[in-house]
């Protein structure tokens, strides 16, 4: 019997070995993919030297520390949102994210786009889950691996706030440096794969909090789905609910697309939209990119020239991100403004509310409970809305202030009045005039060709004392 169950495994090896040698053979003798379009389009044969934003992130830099800050961290607003801004992350190059369930070709893609097939430095790919951690390429000067624990603890690097996700998330996310033109340009992030059948708790680490933390600084946002992998299960819902508000940055890849006939490419394609329809409020269909991303040649028969355009049209996306990186940046701190002055008008009229209704014999704790428990009895938004250029739109969840003021109390704050001093003018004031003044005018120098290193400081106040309306003159 044991003589029957060697000879057994023996056959099954010899059977599997020669598998894989043909497989191998096969991908030896398979031709190549011309990569012209995509050196073409990312310009990566061009010898010019990249031009120099040092002077303009600086300034950008600046006006945040001197006129967001501090009424950020006055009003604690990185507890109620969870998103600290480093001058890593003003400084780093843009972000493309790559999302969706696994093996549909995440890391094939990545290796295609950079050229790094049968190349020491291509990321690892097989038919089974093979992504578990999150792999952040990057430019270096050599091939160069750097842990997680590492990348937290440099704060010259943007993923130092990733520290917070536990140590258990810090042995799954690793960074690898990559001699490669396009990488002096953009960061590219590789996901674990989404498997609907296993718990998320089970990775040890909230997956989804640091999907959230990636997501809020990506620059585009590749999800990426096979012909196999259309079913929409819990986990994949939630990641678009967590890509809510984010809809101008999603691309939606069909990859594989050349394994199928015209008609049942038309049904599948169908099939997506059928699938992603409940998940995607908005009122266009998103971007669906139909090809197949791998260095091998498009299959006989099938529609290679819509595959190429449509893979020419992804890289012309990927190449507009890269150009426009400046404005986005600067547009996405503007945001960031725009939330934290929000925030601290609503912590202050929370505060003002509370001191009209506290008398001599109240109990502070049971007011400010029940101010917390029904702003809309004490008009706490709708007084935001009728008294400041808000829009309802940009108000936040009513709920969140309750977990928000159950931890920080509202003795521990300040009235926006009080927080003016005769040097250094009001927070509120300067904040506004960030948004109004100081980062429109930065946008523009860029749009009109200006050196945004030599701002007219007349135009932009970016020099002149904060007016106090609190001082006495």
């Amino acid at each position: 019997m044991r003589a029957l169950v060697l000879l057994g495994c023996l056959l099954a090896s010899l059977l599997l070995s020669g598998q894989a040698e043909d497989t191998e053979d096969a991908n030896e003798e398979a031709p190549l993919r011309d990569r012209s379009h995509i050196e073409k389009t990312l310009m990566l044969n061009e010898d010019k030297p990249s031009d120099d934003y040092s002077a303009v992130l600086q300034r950008l830099r600046k006006i945040y520390h001197s006129s967001i800050k501090p009424l950020e961290q006055s009003y604690k607003y990185n507890e109620l949102r969870q998103h600290e801004i480093t001058d890593g992350e003003i400084t780093s190059k843009p972000m493309v994210l790559f999302l969706g369930p696994w093996s549909v070709g995440k890391s094939t893609m990545i290796n295609y786009l950079l050229g790094l097939e049968n190349t020491r430095y291509q990321l690892y790919t097989g038919a089974e889950p093979t992504t578990s951690e999150f792999t952040v390429l990057m430019h270096g000067p050599k091939l160069k691996t750097i842990e997680g624990i590492v990348m937290a603890a440099d704060s010259a690097r943007s993923f130092s706030p990733l520290e917070k996700f536990g140590q258990n998330f810090l042995e799954k996310l690793i960074g690898i440096e990559v001699p490669h033109k396009l990488l002096e340009r953009v960061t590219f992030v590789d996901t674990p794969g989404i498997i609907e059948n296993r718990k998320q708790q089970e990775r040890g680490y909230p997956f989804n909090d640091v999907c959230q933390w990636f997501i809020d600084r990506a620059d585009l946002i590749f999800v990426v789905f096979d012909p196999t992998k259309l079913d929409v299960g819990l986990e994949l819902e939630m990641l678009f609910r967590q890509l809510k508000g984010r809809e101008s940055q999603i691309r939606i890849i069909l990859n594989k697309a050349d394994n199928l006939a015209t008609q049942m490419l038309m049904r599948v394609y169908g099939a997506l939209f059928w699938s992603l329809a409940p998940l995607i409020n908005v009122t266009e269909p998103p971007r669906v990119y139909v090809s197949s991303f791998w260095p091998q040649e498009y299959k006989p028969d099938t529609h290679q020239e819509l595959f190429l355009q449509e893979e020419i049209s992804l890289l012309e996306d990927l190449n507009q991100v890269i150009e426009n990186r400046l404005e986005n940046k600067i547009a996405f701190i503007r945001q960031h403004a725009i939330r934290v002055r929000i925030h601290a008008l609503l912590v202050d009229r929370y505060l003002q509310t509370y001191k009209d209704k506290m008398t001599f014999f109240s109990d502070g704790e049971l007011v400010f409970k029940d101010i917390v428990e029904d702003p809309d009895k004490f008009y706490i938004f709708k007084t935001i809305l009728a008294k400041t250029n808000v829009s309802k739109f940009d108000l936040p969840n009513r709920e969140a202030y309750k977990d928000f003021f159950g931890i920080n109390p509202i003795s521990s704050f300040k009235l926006l009045s009080q927080q003016c001093s005769y040097m250094g003018g009001c927070f509120l004031e300067k904040i506004e005039r960030a948004i109004t003044q100081e980062l429109p005018g930065l946008l523009g120098s860029l749009g009109l060709g200006k050196n945004p290193g030599a701002l007219n400081c007349d135009k932009t106040g970016c020099s002149e004392t904060p007016k106090n309306r609190y001082r006495k003159h």
